[in-house]
């Protein structure tokens, strides 16, 4: 993917297109290419935004689900975006509806996929040793429904995270913090248009999670796609492009 990385400050995102803002938060081992296909289609019409997160960046103290929600804050404020369509895959989802209980006021609606937040399935029991490709390999084809959408690239990718000590230690802090702040009857307070949108075959947050997210957010709607794991921007992209550009239209026409 070419986009131009562009830089504020301390703030490294990519922004492309014009019109309303597309906010996209990343998951924990999230790249951008994991939202390719989606900034392709929507940057005709939105500005569509990705933040590169500071998930191994940041000091240990600060390694959490707040923090990263503070982080997202800050950039916002930098950016002095306001209308702004927030969607957020697994831990991006997750820190996404931290921060819209936190700061509703410059959130026009909300998309979440694979988020956590309620309930999720962590690395399992055993973390790996360092270097062990094969174990990292596995782990990374279950995100998915279809195995072979965990390439070379996309395994070089998280080995090379899962190699470096420090990073190990922040990928668990990150795990433990999104454990603990669960939301639960907090979610009741939102108040935006919610789109959920989930794999059926999500082994990491189960569709369930996505039905319990629909029971507690007052104006939400829940989309399920078949054959299709923890990543649907990524693995079934038409489909869940077409559901999003649904969803935006019909919340541009109620307000």
């Amino acid at each position: 993917m070419s986009y131009e990385l562009k830089q504020d400050g301390k703030f490294t995102f990519i922004e492309e297109g014009t019109g309303e803002v597309l906010l996209l938060l990343h998951g924990l081992f999230g790249a951008l290419s994991n939202f390719e296909k989606l900034i392709k289609h929507f940057r005709k019409n939105y500005k569509v935004v990705v933040p590169i997160l500071p998930l191994l960046d940041m000091d240990l103290l600060h390694t959490t689900v707040g923090g990263l929600q503070k982080f997202v804050n800050k950039f916002i404020e930098q950016r002095n975006y306001n209308n702004i369509n927030l969607l957020g895959n697994s831990l991006g989802g997750h820190v996404g509806l931290v921060h819209v209980l936190k700061h509703p006021e410059k959130i026009k609606s909300i998309i979440l996929t694979g988020s956590s937040g309620l309930f999720e399935n962590g690395m399992g029991e055993t973390y790996p040793k360092r270097g062990d490709r094969e174990y990292i390999k596995n782990k990374t084809a279950l995100t998915f429904y279809d195995p072979a959408m965990a390439t070379d690239e996309l395994v070089d990718e998280v080995l090379e995270i899962t190699t470096n000590r420090m990073k190990v230690i922040k990928i668990i802090s990150l795990a433990k913090s999104a454990i603990r702040n669960n939301l639960g009857e907090e979610l009741k307070a939102i108040k935006q248009p919610t789109c959920l949108i989930w794999g059926n075959n999500d082994t990491v947050t189960p569709p369930f999670v996505a039905e319990e997210f629909h029971k507690l957010i007052p104006n939400s709607e829940v989309h399920i796609i078949d054959k299709c794991g923890h990543a649907p921007m990524m693995e079934v992209p038409t489909a869940f492009n077409d559901i999003l550009e649904t969803f935006l239209t019909k919340v541009n026409k109620e307000n």
